[in-house]
């Protein structure tokens, strides 16, 4: 079944993408008092505690008053027509009024779907403009246009626009139906996860599963079908979701990617993690989701791990 409502793959915005090439749209929305802005630093945004879990901190316009000679973007508009804007600030100002600097790591599963669709979609583009300040054809600074959602070179006249990195992301399943978990040489020895990795140039996403799959861990996949995506903006990917099926089962791991993996049936992954000789990936990814959707539901007692 595909995976359904992802944790960064939520959102409620209309990215509203006719109205991008207004070049004095930012300007005006600069001036809407309507309009609420999401103050970006460093991939973090303010948020407070509400009565359902935290909420980000958006703020009008008036909050940021360098905003008309920043990094600001688009973002869309809500069901009343209410504009949003991602303004990166150049500093971290202090929180105020019961507010924290929060990162997608720290709130991107809690926040309701328009917060998480707000902070992922800023994060990413934002990020995006930090790294290509230049041309990549002839080295000249660039300026924004399209309302955030282009740079543009006034030297040799090249438009540059946002690049998502895809890379897949799979749940290998035997014919015993023991899923593969591997161990990246930098995470701690208990945490195991899906092996993923980035599409190359001129292959198809069933292909690069495959090569991934046998590049790290010498197993032979055949089948492979889609599952689901989830943006994941640290600094700019996208993973694509798979579940893979091995037609070979021994494990000869690259000592490079992976420093281990093993097969697991559902209930020896159910003992080792109540036990705590497993940590998993966290709810915030699609590994995780992907491990829950072989083992045929939420996993009860998991540890979770990012490194």
């Amino acid at each position: 079944m595909p995976l359904e409502r992802l944790a960064l793959s939520r959102s409620t915005l209309d990215r509203a993408g006719e109205l991008r090439s207004d070049p004095e749209l930012i300007a005006k929305l600069a001036a809407d008092p309507d309009t609420l802005v999401a103050g970006v630093h460093d991939g973090r945004v303010l948020t407070v505690d509400g009565p359902s879990g935290p909420r980000l901190l958006l703020s009008p316009p008036s909050r940021w008053p360098d905003l008309a000679r920043g990094t600001v973007v688009f973002l869309g508009v809500d069901l009343s027509g209410r504009a949003y804007l991602a303004y990166a600030l150049p500093d971290e100002p202090e929180p105020v009024d019961g507010a924290v600097w929060s990162g997608l790591r720290q709130v991107g599963s809690l926040l309701d779907d328009t917060g998480a669709g707000i902070l992922t979609t800023s994060v990413a583009i934002l990020g995006w403009h930090a790294a290509h300040t230049h041309c990549a054809n002839c080295g000249h600074s660039t300026g924004l246009s399209l309302a955030g959602w282009e740079r543009h070179c006034p030297n040799c006249g090249r438009a540059h626009y946002p690049r998502t990195d895809p890379a897949v992301i799979m749940s290998i399943v035997d014919g015993g139906d023991r899923i593969l978990l591997g161990r990246q040489k930098v995470w701690p020895k208990l945490r195991f996860s899906t092996l993923a990795g980035f599409v190359e140039p001129g292959e198809s996403l069933e292909d690069a599963v495959r090569r991934e799959v046998g590049e790290e861990s010498g197993i032979e996949v055949g089948e492979v079908h889609y599952l689901g995506s989830q943006p994941w903006p640290f600094p700019s990917s996208l993973m694509l979701g798979f579940r893979g099926r091995a037609t070979t089962t021994e494990i000869t791991v690259d000592g490079v990617e992976l420093a281990e993996a093993r097969w697991w049936s559902r209930p020896e992954l159910r003992d080792d993690v109540l036990a705590g000789r497993l940590l998993l990936p966290p709810g915030l990814s699609i590994a995780r989701r992907l491990i829950e959707e072989w083992f045929g539901g939420p996993i009860e007692g998991a540890t979770e791990a990012w490194r």
